[in-house]
């Protein structure tokens, strides 16, 4: 496992490490400050932040670099404001933990950190796919909609020529159903 601790404080940096000794073989590199470069040149399994408390622009920092780079985040922070544990969340935070740094515990909160990012990865990539294939049949029903007024079929005829349309070209009916309706749109002089 490979771990990148984030603290200005060596002594706190030092618990985290002392957490992962013996547990298995666990590279562990530490650094004063979040650089995105160091980040993607060391490529960790999983990032633990330690504060004192943090701020509003740090985990604003955080969500941007995430977002490009997802990854597994810990955050271990001495005291909190009411809203940050929420905003360390959204800011791509899978473990916000106040006040609890201590080495027995540091191996356990890495592990369901690493497991809740990989059930929120996932979830997410579920929630994409959902939304491209609600998105997708939205067109197929246009589409749809299009063959049976130009044509005169009734829906299942439309949707077999689409069908085929699709297997003829070696596309996802989708994509067919937006060509479709793209060529429509020129021939009626939608497109300028």
């Amino acid at each position: 496992m490979r771990v990148l601790v984030i603290d200005p404080d060596h002594a706190r940096a030092a618990l985290v490490a002392a957490g992962l000794q013996g547990v298995e073989p666990a590279e562990v590199r530490h650094t004063t400050l979040y650089d995105e470069a160091e980040v993607l040149a060391f490529a960790p399994d999983v990032v633990v932040i330690a504060a004192e408390s943090p701020d509003r622009d740090t985990l604003e920092s955080l969500r941007e670099a995430t977002e490009g780079a997802p990854r597994p985040v810990v955050m271990f922070v001495d005291r909190s404001e009411p809203g940050l544990a929420e905003q360390a969340v959204r800011a791509g935070v899978a473990a916000y933990v106040v006040d609890g740094l201590a080495p027995g515990r540091v191996r356990s909160i890495l592990d369901v950190a690493m497991s809740r990012f990989a059930l929120t990865q996932q979830l997410r990539g579920d929630l994409a796919k959902a939304k491209a294939d609600l998105e997708s049949r939205k067109v197929v029903d246009r589409a749809k909609g299009l063959l049976m007024k130009e044509r005169g079929l009734d829906e299942d005829g439309a949707y077999r020529l689409l069908r085929k349309l699709a297997m003829d070209r070696g596309k996802p009916i989708g994509v067919v159903a937006a060509d479709l309706l793209a060529f429509a749109g020129v021939l009626r002089g939608d497109a300028s």
